[in-house]
């Protein structure tokens, strides 16, 4: 079975999910399933088929959570020496060969990744190519502007 690299922050917060999903939405779907029961005839009913709808995501997203937690391989990065060399976890610091723009980088999980925090996964183009490389080495980044040439500056077990 393939197991998911996934950081110590992105396993806190789908445990939290999980969580919240269990203790507070879960019960509360259920006790608005049983009031639109209450008010009758089920066919016309919308609250109770929205309840319903409601209830067959919120087991499907459980189901989902617990699936990627019990396939995910958890990665540590501040327990793993320092060696300038990119891996899974990593915050990479690259600077752009042709404008000289900086970018910061954490190297995450699938479902960690949220541009709008500088988290790339790590099956994108951009981690793709900068994972086993080491800081001082150049790599070249198919994107669909074109090729982009990186210099690797700095990498930090953050």
């Amino acid at each position: 079975m393939q197991k998911y690299p996934m950081t110590l922050a992105g396993e806190r917060k789908l445990r939290e999910e999980l969580d919240q999903l269990k203790s507070v939405e879960r019960p509360k779907v259920i006790r608005a399933i049983a009031e639109a029961r209450e008010h009758g005839d089920l066919k016309e009913n919308a609250e109770y088929h929205a309840a319903r709808e409601q209830q067959g995501f919120i087991e499907g997203r459980i189901q989902e959570i617990e699936g990627k937690l019990g396939n995910s391989q958890v990665i540590d990065i501040t327990s793993i020496p320092h060696s300038g060399k990119v891996i899974f976890g990593t915050t990479v610091t690259v600077i752009n060969v042709d404008t000289d723009e900086e970018s910061r980088y954490q190297i995450v999980g699938e479902d960690e990744a949220d541009i709008k925090e500088s988290k790339i996964s790590v099956t994108s183009p951009i981690a793709r190519a900068l994972i086993g490389k080491q800081e001082g080495d150049m790599v070249q980044v198919q994107v669909p502007s074109g090729l982009v040439e990186y210099e690797i500056d700095n990498v930090e077990h953050l």
